[in-house]
């Protein structure tokens, strides 16, 4: 789906179309989201006036179809504060949610679900330009949870100050979905959990800033009445993470319980304790496979005193079969790094040379190091600005300057 401006909507809504815009906020037809998700139809716009407003709106089971999206657009500076959630959706299917703000809530930021019903996930909903911030909560508490969801898209949207204990996005048994172009920082547990049989997600192209104790966590620990599928074999499989940069957290990688997932080009610069975890936290070795199968490729990882153990490594993992190879290791103090696995192509101790890593410009010059050292793939395509790889692509996030 495209983003639509404002002009470009009513020209089509005042077009032969049938759809409708419901104006929506303070002195408006519809006084509230709750009163305009049950009033839409498939095709319609709801418009939310600018304006702050309560939290705890329902979309209710909110349904466009794959010809008629419904569009839930903020006109401008539109700010839903407090509340438990700020909006709740179950079921939903064929939504693109575009401009809001969303702030102070005290359970999660927005909870969407499939209703409990696994069979029926919700489906098709896109996000853009929206920003998540200031969990009034210290706990398990998310400023986006979806549960049973497929098919998303989360589009240069920002996730700011989020709950110690909780996640900027918390994914569980979501499906085939796209995290792009984001900004997570100060994020508590994590900025993005992909767990409960997650899989076929890509998280590409975003930055993550002191964005908690493990900034992607790729699986996790579900219990087992929560996985969708409800078979599912493993935490989380086919999980992409590309042409992304890390700054700080504790752990910018961790690899839980995972399978088939692979963390390449990307840019870590500075994190606080490890660089990458393998660990299995669901025990039960009659039903999951093990954290295996894994791929880090391409990668500066550029690390102070801060790191004392390049890679943590718990039981019942299988890290003898991940693939490492082409990862540029750089300790800004020229100390020895401690590598506890093999890699072909490494190379180390040689400066990355970013433009400016002070001011958070991780680019990079062509007399860089890492110019045309990475392993040759097909994807990512594209790096951490959307500027195409090169044929002998670079390791790192940024693609060299020509």
């Amino acid at each position: 789906m495209r983003s639509l401006s404002l002009l470009m909507l009513f020209s089509c809504l005042n077009g032969p179309l049938s759809a409708k815009v419901l104006h929506t906020g303070h002195g408006q037809p519809y006084a509230d989201l709750t009163a305009a998700a049950r009033a839409a139809a498939p095709g319609d716009t709801i418009l939310v006036h600018t304006g702050s407003y309560r939290g705890d709106q329902s979309l209710g089971s909110l349904q466009g179809t794959a010809a008629k999206w419904i569009y839930i657009i903020a006109q401008k500076n539109v700010l839903f504060e407090g509340g438990t959630a700020a909006w709740r959706g179950s079921d939903i299917a064929y939504l693109h949610i575009e401009g809001f703000v969303f702030a102070g809530q005290t359970g999660n930021g927005l909870n969407i679900d499939d209703g409990a019903t696994y069979e029926t996930p919700t489906h098709h909903i896109t996000f853009l330009q929206c920003t998540f911030r200031d969990m009034a909560a210290t706990g398990n508490n998310d400023l986006l949870k979806l549960s049973g969801a497929d098919e998303l898209i989360i589009r240069q949207c920002t996730f700011l100050n989020g709950s110690k204990g909780g996640s900027g996005i918390d994914m569980v048994g979501c499906h085939n979905s796209q995290i792009l172009q984001c900004r997570f920082e100060n994020m508590g547990s994590n900025a993005v959990q992909m767990k409960g049989g997650s899989s076929n997600i890509r998280v590409e192209a975003c930055v993550f800033k002191n964005a908690g104790s493990r900034a992607i966590n790729l699986g996790g620990s579900t219990g087992q009445a929560f996985f969708r599928p409800a078979d599912a074999t493993w935490e989380a499989a086919d999980l992409k993470v590309h042409s992304n940069v890390f700054i700080g957290a504790e752990v910018p990688v961790a690899f839980v319980g995972c399978i088939r997932s692979e963390v390449v080009n990307n840019t870590i610069y500075k994190p606080g304790r490890w660089v990458i975890r393998i660990l299995q936290e669901n025990r039960d070795t009659a039903r999951f496979a093990k954290c295996s199968d894994n791929t880090f490729r391409n990668n500066i990882i550029c690390v102070d005193d801060q790191v004392r153990t390049v890679c943590s490594v718990g039981p019942g993992t299988a890290p003898e079969s991940f693939t490492f190879s082409n990862n540029l290791w750089f300790h800004t103090g020229n100390a020895t790094l401690q590598l506890p696995f093999s890699e072909s192509n490494r190379m180390t101790g040689k400066d990355p040379l970013f433009s400016n890593a002070d001011k958070g410009d991780f680019s990079l010059t062509g007399n860089s190091p890492a110019a045309a050292a990475g392993f040759s793939l097909q994807d990512p395509q594209k790096d951490h600005t959307g500027k195409p790889f090169l044929p002998s692509r670079v390791i790192g996030a940024y693609e060299v300057k020509q």
